[in-house]
């Protein structure tokens, strides 16, 4: 009981963390995997899948064994667990920090000045900012927080009720190197297989929670329920990921928004499907879209406490029974 009790307590604080301090400026963990990331591809490198398997398997095992050993270190001290559990939490989420760029956008949209919010932009979606008018800048950012809602808070939390700091860790890990080598060009069609692939299983779940959380969410930002279900019903398929269409879906339905369409990535034009049924965004709903992600978060840590307890009764109860029939 005290050690699911400390691990809710944990994502709690961590949580907290997230939304008061955001990332930090300098000696990101993050940014440090990325850096190790690198240096291995470097090494193994093949066009193959079995090379970008071994890659996948050797970064998401050691983080998933790094959370191991730092779970092994507070098993008997609730206030370690706690501490380690927050930290690794705070680490892992970014929901602060997106929000903050979303907000820098909107605010060179709404002074006019559209070379700084392309410029902006760019630390959010991979597509072509410079061919972006004001609106495709909004909807690259209302697109990006949304999905980003899902795989930077949703996902992590529900990973961290569910297994503890080495959940945290190793979902951070594959999530990061799906954004580094999980594309379809030339390169990593074959070795960034693994990678994608991982990621779209390990946020299955958390991006259907999202899609609820943010229908649920809706009256927040003025829209209804039943049109962010019927989105999700009607227009999430015709997104390619399976994942990012239910969340982007959701998020358009509530916001009473149309997303999706025409991207171009790196000269290459890809066709996301239409989601929603009003017009396409403006500069003022980057701000509401930021409303609506930070329900869906307070919603996403709640629910991941939550989680985190009733394992814990759970298991109780199981050790109460096994004393018993003893």
């Amino acid at each position: 009981m005290l050690a699911s009790a400390a691990r809710a307590t944990g994502i709690l604080v961590g949580w907290l963390a997230d939304r008061a301090l955001g990332d930090p400026q300098r000696f990101h963990p993050v940014a440090g995997f990325g850096t190790l990331a690198l240096a291995l591809e470097r090494c193994l490198y093949r066009n193959t899948r079995p090379a970008g398997t071994l890659y996948a398997a050797t970064l998401v095992g050691g983080a998933v064994a790094l959370g191991v050993a730092v779970e092994s270190v507070g098993r008997r001290r609730p206030l370690i667990r706690v501490l380690g559990t927050a930290v690794a939490t705070w680490a892992v989420l970014g929901g602060r920090s997106l929000a903050r760029e979303a907000e820098a956008i909107a605010d060179a949209l709404e002074a006019g000045d559209l070379p700084r919010a392309q410029g902006r932009v760019r630390n959010l979606v991979s597509r072509d900012p410079s061919v972006l008018d004001a609106d495709g800048v909004a909807r690259a950012t209302v697109e990006s927080v949304a999905e980003n809602t899902s795989d930077a808070v949703v996902a992590p939390l529900l990973w961290g009720a569910v297994a503890g700091v080495p959940g945290l860790l190793g979902y951070r890990a594959a999530n990061t190197l799906d954004a580094m080598v999980g594309y379809r060009n030339e390169r990593y069609t074959r070795f960034g297989w693994a990678a994608a692939r991982l990621d779209d299983a390990l946020n299955w779940v958390p991006a259907r929670l999202a899609g609820a959380l943010a229908g649920l969410c809706a009256p927040v930002v003025g829209g209804t329920r039943a049109d962010a279900w019927r989105a999700i019903r009607e227009q999430a398929a015709a997104h390619p990921s399976p994942n990012a269409g239910v969340v982007e879906s959701a998020f358009a339905g509530a916001l009473g928004v149309r997303l999706g369409g025409r991207n171009v990535y790196g000269g290459v034009v890809e066709d996301r499907g239409v989601l929603g049924y009003g017009e396409p965004p403006r500069p003022a709903d980057v701000a509401r879209t930021n409303r609506l992600a930070a329900a869906v978060s307070r919603g996403a840590v709640l629910t991941s406490a939550g989680i985190a307890l009733a394992n814990a009764l759970v298991a109780r109860r199981r050790r109460r029974a096994v004393t018993v029939g003893a």
